[in-house]
């Protein structure tokens, strides 16, 4: 089995290639190279932390570590959206809403996905 098969992973990579849009296309063009190129960052770290843990989950510890890095860079990406919506940059609320919910719903995801593995 791959990660490209975890719904964590999937989730990721769409709110990855979502994320890059929006902050190419919907910021200021200051906003871009300031909060726009950060939360371009911390939203690939949460896909590339699934994947590094993936490949050593044959130490559960470490896989664990990993997943656990990807919560707190998806935690670090829903405060750079915040940033972004709380200061104006951010004007399409509806984009904004639906971005928010979904990086919850990941957030949600990989805890859930560390207590299955824990409990393995």
């Amino acid at each position: 089995m791959s990660y490209k098969k975890f719904e964590i992973w999937q989730n990721a990579r769409e709110l990855v290639i979502d994320i890059h849009k929006m902050s190419l296309t919907e910021l200021p063009k200051f906003e871009m190279f300031e909060e726009g190129s950060q939360i371009r960052r911390s939203s690939k770290s949460v896909k590339s932390n699934i994947v590094e843990g993936y490949g050593r989950k044959r130490y559960k510890l470490e896989y664990i570590k990993f997943l656990t890095y990807s919560i707190a860079s998806n935690d670090e990406t829903i405060d750079h959206l915040e940033n972004l919506f709380e200061t104006g940059s951010l004007q399409n609320e509806k984009l904004y809403a639906n971005l928010h919910k979904r990086l919850e719903v990941l957030g949600k995801k990989l805890n859930l996905f560390i207590q299955a593995i824990e409990k393995r």
